[in-house]
């Protein structure tokens, strides 16, 4: 079920997109009552899509790598026609009236929808296991988490039921459920990719991101839905920075260990980064993306406060109203400490090609865990599952995990870095990492 594995069987004629989007909701109805992928799939949609796809086809008519190519969006991404839960029971998103600007360049591209993917409640938590719709399950082991918020897209791509499938990422929604489903994750640049028609969350986090089963697919989704291009780049001479992720958060030693092999083994040049330097806050990097996020969801989600918190699920609807107690004064000196790291962080990046570290500290714990040992250490399962990845949203930087293996059957994700407008650097990084 990879893209370019597909667009290859439909050019030679080896068969057509309907045979091809048949299969593909075959299986998505067989693994979605175990799994919960998907909240709505839309079959009639998809076939006449299908359709379409092939007169296209016959025609002499192709519109690119993506044509034909089965997909899934994350449901809080407006298509037309169809309902945008946000995975809650409030009266937060009707039926869509427009396509999301993103779904728009995927059916210009044309990709062939399947319907819309499980989040955790209103994209806020990195669990995937509140939700109206219930949990997405891990297809590795479906008594595990498949991370979240996005972890129903990242569902559907691990257990083969899309080639492709947008998510959202504010922390790390996109890259934590792609490392503990063991599949890439791509958090672009800040804005690269459109948002228009995708509920926010968090204005200044938010990113518009997606899942593939390998770097070349999401190359390949990336150059349909991004408003820049990616030039091919050789990693000969390509330079890497391992920040050791004890440096930010507890880390279990074995994905420490499994992480920086696949770096080594994959031939770059390697420099170890003693954490970060001439970063001299007393705050952690989690507590100023946790100040900027709760006063921003709080601020998006306040009538939901006042007229739906009684539908609203405890532990999102606890979050939500920490964020009322956070102050102007306070917002404004976290949005002070993310400009400074910034500068540190473009420091680095004028130093290294990319910087690389794992995506997420632990494997996925079971649905409804909330504290995990590692290491002699007791952690809350949220603060651990993203204290790794949200500091990339600080930034805006492009970020991508790549799959490094499995601890215990579990998947684990490496996680690189670069800066913006060197995206080329990042997929060729990951390629070589995937041949490794």
């Amino acid at each position: 079920m990879t893209a370019t594995g597909l667009a290859r069987a439909l050019r030679s004629g080896e068969t057509s997109v309907t045979e091809v989007v048949d299969a593909a909701l075959r299986r998505t109805h067989e693994l979605n009552p175990t799994l919960n992928a998907f909240t709505l799939i839309d079959d009639e949609g998809a076939r006449a899509a299908a359709r379409e796809a092939d007169e296209l086809f016959a025609a002499g008519v192709d519109l690119g790598p993506l044509h034909g190519i089965p997909v899934a969006v994350k449901d809080l991404i407006d298509i037309a026609g169809l309902p945008t839960s946000c995975g809650s029971a409030t009266s937060f998103g009707a039926t869509a009236t427009e396509d999301a600007e993103v779904v728009r360049r995927l059916r210009a591209a044309g990709a062939v929808i399947i319907g819309k993917t499980t989040l955790h409640e209103f994209a806020y938590g990195a669990t995937g296991d509140r939700s109206a719709h219930g949990a997405s399950r891990n297809p590795s082991d479906p008594r595990r988490m498949s991370g979240g918020s996005s972890g129903g897209s990242a569902v559907a791509v691990a257990a083969g039921m899309v080639s492709l499938a947008l998510g959202t990422d504010t922390a790390g929604s996109v890259r934590v459920p792609a490392a503990l489903c063991g599949v890439v994750g791509l958090k672009p640049a800040y804005d690269a990719i459109p948002s228009a028609g995708v509920y926010s969350l968090a204005p200044t986090l938010d990113h518009v991101g997606l899942f593939a089963a390998t770097t070349e697919d999401a190359l390949a989704g990336y150059q349909a839905l991004a408003d820049r291009s990616v030039e091919p780049v050789s990693v000969d001479g390509l330079t890497v920075g391992w920040i050791p992720p004890e440096s930010i958060a507890v880390t279990d030693p074995r994905v420490v260990g499994l992480t920086r092999q696949l770096v080594l083994r994959a031939g770059f040049g390697v420099d170890v980064i003693d954490g970060f330097p001439k970063w001299e806050r007393n705050e952690s990097l989690f507590e100023i993306f946790s100040t900027l996020q709760g006063r921003e969801a709080f601020r998006v989600h306040e009538d939901h406060l006042e007229t739906d918190a009684g539908l609203i699920d405890p532990e999102v609807l606890a979050r939500l109203r920490t964020g009322r107690e956070i102050t102007d004064r306070d917002y404004a000196s976290a949005d002070a400490a993310r400009h400074e790291f910034q500068v540190v962080v473009d420091e680095l990046l004028s130093a290294y090609d990319v910087l690389a570290l794992p995506a997420v500290p632990i494997v996925a714990p079971l649905v409804g865990e909330r504290s995990v040992r590692v290491d002699g250490a007791d952690l809350e399962v949220r603060a651990a599952l993203l204290s790794l990845t949200s500091p990339w949203n600080l930034t805006g930087s492009p970020a991508l995990s790549v799959p490094a293996g499995r601890l215990g059957g579990l998947p684990v994700g490496v996680q690189l870095v670069t800066a913006p407008g060197q995206e080329g650097l990042l997929f060729a990084a990951a390629r070589q990492l995937e041949t490794s």
